[in-house]
């Protein structure tokens, strides 16, 4: 049975273990220090009301509680045990639990053991037990979980008391993560924390979809390495999204080895991180690269307010703190508001002599009516229509009076709007606790560090965005018949040669470059008097992918002689079967891809082309199939984007043209993904007229 199925007359096994009402700890212990004693004492003293039975034979009572020999002699089935005994004692352990009725389990241990011939590991055996009888586990390997709206405490690390419940739902694979943001000391307040360790039966998915039935969690919080259930995965997030609880998640381990060796530049792009990149962009989950980075965007989407049209506006006391924050949003990619000039007459009837009224703006002067000129610049910013969100950004160290120091003109303006309000400091070593409290007590969120509360702000920008999107519109696909052939031709298992993926391409409605397959110079050079010169030579030779990479392209060749010349010298070396083709135009050079990944399946993907394609990284994935908005959303997060608008006196390239190939590339992947291992086509020319594809290579998977 599924974890979350409910058995007849029984709670869904989730919610018998994270709303035990009774607890049995097996592995409980009078030592100190040890995890089975603190777990006692976190049962204990963390507030639980129910009822909490210490197993081990060593014992006959612990903490003023009868303690039992074995689960077997625990008076009533208990909802949850919580397991603190060594890999080899788990598997015997388990199944007297599922004997008892036992509910659910928490399991401390990792659940190694030697490998054996012709035996399932034990955590693939421990899998089967809990499955089979309809139990749901957390762990192996975790620290356990803590109920904070319950005041159960599954877990055998210390943990402060009391603790106040609060909207964010952590669930992590990292136990010091988990440990790090229950022990926060900025008000960061959890419903739910949860170190769901190795997953061996409830995933982050099972995790995410109970927190979602909490009216009070406001936002969930990952800390993840992978994700184990991925079809669960998405499903539990786009809920999220539709009942607008945000998703931030912090995914570790990008820049290990790809899973193996790819013959396929998209592949070696893509790596072992693009999958999660296109499911990220895909279901709209926030990607925030560090702890602090996370709690500054759960603290801004915890406050509850949303971003509507328009961009960020910012104070300061401070002009050269402001041309710090006017870096840091080019950094950070926030886009700063243009306020509208009665905006601007506002703030300048308000600020002294010399004080620009701009955005971001410096209003210290000589601090005559501090208070008036920082309110009335302040609501002057809000209540422009290009500013959707506000930052007060100050370092707030010690005042003797917080409600006249800039807290207290931030609280002043913070109930008169629904838009987006922040308190921002510098320096999170410099702020004086007593503003971390009245912000609090306020409901207004304070972010902790330059960079980090600006990509909050970004976060939320893109929250904004993605939820704005409409559905995906469908695009006509190609007749039956020429994706059946196309299937079947890649069935096979045989490579593409360039001339069949160029055609592939072109069948999907993706342009590309004409192109002649032969052997022998004479038909190379009716070939090129067919195309017109000058011509480009290439290896058609079917083992060799990479031709450049092996001397297998001449390029701009003009003549009958040149031709003859570079056509003896490449059929010496690489083979006699060449391909000929027209020279491409001049343009900004990109490259499209498909990718097969194990979890996902398909994945588009654009870069920048040429020989850069790899060296400088600019990639952006996604999930098929794309619309055009999709696509264009694509195009315009490459970093060479700018080239596409013309740069030194070049032309601009038609964006439209390959925001157009790149969802008829979509289509193919919907298609044929399934059958396709990796597709390049590199370069793919954009020019004032069109998008053109001239080299491609196909690998069909397997």
């Amino acid at each position: 049975m599924r974890t979350g199925e409910r058995a007849s007359g029984e709670k869904a096994a989730l919610e018998r273990m994270l709303e035990a009402r009774s607890v049995a700890v097996i592995g409980a212990s009078a030592r100190e220090g040890s995890v089975g004693h603190q777990t006692m004492v976190e049962l204990l003293e963390g507030g639980f009301d129910g009822a909490v039975y210490p197993v081990n034979p060593k014992y006959d009572e612990l903490f003023g509680h009868r303690c039992y020999a074995s689960i077997a002699d625990v008076p009533e089935p208990a909802d949850l045990a919580v397991v603190s005994l060594a890999n080899s004692l788990l598997e015997d352990t388990l199944r007297t639990c599922v004997d008892a009725d036992v509910g659910s389990a928490v399991i401390y241990a990792s659940g190694y053991e030697e490998p054996s011939d012709g035996v399932p590991p034990l955590t693939e055996r421990l899998a089967e037990i809990a499955r089979d009888a309809g139990m749901a586990v957390c762990g192996g390997n975790c620290m356990g979980f803590v109920n904070v709206e319950r005041s159960l405490r599954a877990t055998g690390w210390y943990e402060p008391k009391p603790l106040e419940p609060g909207g964010i739902t952590f669930i992590s694979h990292s136990g010091s993560a988990f440990v790090a943001l229950l022990h926060n000391d900025r008000h960061l307040r959890l419903n739910l924390a949860i170190s769901s360790g190795q997953e061996f039966v409830t995933t982050t998915s099972d995790y995410i979809r109970y927190a979602l039935e909490r009216e009070s969690t406001k936002a969930i919080a990952l800390f993840i390495e992978a994700v184990r259930d991925v079809a669960g995965f998405r499903e539990a997030c786009r809920t999220a999204a539709a009942r607008d609880v945000p998703v931030i998640a912090l995914k570790v381990g990008r820049e290990e080895l790809t899973r193996e060796m790819v013959s396929a530049h998209s592949g070696a792009l893509a790596g072992e991180d693009g999958a999660y990149e296109a499911l990220f962009e895909a279901d709209g989950i926030l990607r925030v690269e560090s702890l602090d980075e996370m709690g500054d965007v759960l603290a801004l989407f915890v406050a509850g307010r949303r971003a509507g049209p328009g961009a960020l506006a910012s104070i300061h006391d401070s002009g050269g703190e402001r041309a710090m924050i006017v870096d840091a949003a080019a950094a950070t990619g926030v886009p700063l508001a243009r306020v509208s000039k009665p905006t601007s007459d506002r703030m300048g009837e308000l600020l002294e002599e010399g004080l620009l009224p701009v955005n971001p703006l410096d209003f210290w002067g000589t601090g005559r009516d501090a208070f008036g000129v920082i309110t009335g610049c302040a609501r002057a910013l809000v209540e422009d229509p290009d500013v959707a969100a506000f930052v007060f950004t100050a370092d707030l160290t010690h005042e003797d009076d917080p409600m006249q120091s800039y807290v207290g003109m931030f609280l002043d303006v913070w109930p008169q709007t629904e838009k987006p309000m922040a308190m921002l400091s510098n320096f999170a070593s410099g702020i004086d606790p007593e503003n971390r409290r009245v912000l609090d007590a306020a409901g207004a969120p304070l972010l902790e560090g330059t960079l980090t509360g600006l990509a909050a702000f970004r976060h939320l920008f893109a929250y904004r965005d993605h939820r704005a999107q409409p559905p995906i519109q469908a695009s006509p696909g190609v007749p039956g018949h020429v994706r059946d052939r196309w299937r079947g031709r890649l069935e096979l298992g045989l490579p593409l040669d360039e001339q069949e993926g160029l055609q592939l391409l072109a069948d999907y409605g993706i342009r590309t470059v004409e192109a002649r397959v032969v052997k022998g110079f004479r038909d190379a050079l009716d070939a090129a008097m067919e195309l017109g010169w000058p011509v480009a030579l290439k290896t058609a030779e079917r083992e060799i992918q990479h031709k450049s990479e092996v001397g297998g392209v001449k390029l701009h060749i003009g003549g009958a002689p040149a031709l003859k010349a570079a056509y003896e010298e490449m059929a010496s070396r690489l083979g006699p079967r060449v391909t000929v083709a027209k020279m491409a135009p001049k343009g900004v050079e990109l490259a499209f891809g498909i990718v097969w990944d194990p979890q996902l399946g398909p994945l588009v993907l654009v870069a920048a082309g040429g020989v850069l394609v790899e060296i400088l990284h600019d990639r952006r994935l996604a999930l098929p199939p794309l619309d055009e908005s999709r696509a264009r959303r694509m195009v315009d997060r490459l970093k060479v984007r700018r080239l596409l608008d013309g740069v030194r006196g070049q032309p601009p390239a038609h964006v439209g043209a390959v925001v157009g190939a790149l969802v008829s590339l979509s289509r193919l992947a919907v298609d044929l993904g399934e059958h396709i291992g990796a597709l390049d086509a590199n370069p793919v020319i954009a020019t004032p007229e069109e998008c053109l594809a001239v080299d491609a290579l196909v690998i069909p998977r397997g």
